[in-house]
């Protein structure tokens, strides 16, 4: 296998981690409302989690896109 095929493998290949974080952030916001929706007196004390949840996906999500883009015009 070519070196530059091998670099966009692994890059495409690092990608899917932006993607999967979409699908994270999409399921950590529908878990949230269905709950608020079952009880919404512990809503108000489950937001904090929330947005730590979404800090910590997006963070991931942004991490595996900076590799790709790394893996693609760096190496």
């Amino acid at each position: 296998m070519e070196p530059e095929a091998a670099k966009l493998i692994g890059a495409g290949l690092a990608a899917i981690g932006t993607g999967a974080a979409g699908i994270g952030v999409g399921n950590l916001f529908g878990q949230y409302l269905q709950g608020a929706l079952r009880n919404p007196s512990a809503a108000s004390s489950q937001f904090t989690n929330l947005i730590f949840g979404f800090a910590i996906t997006e963070a991931l999500g942004i991490f595996a896109l900076l590799i790709a883009l790394l893996l693609l015009f760096v190496v």
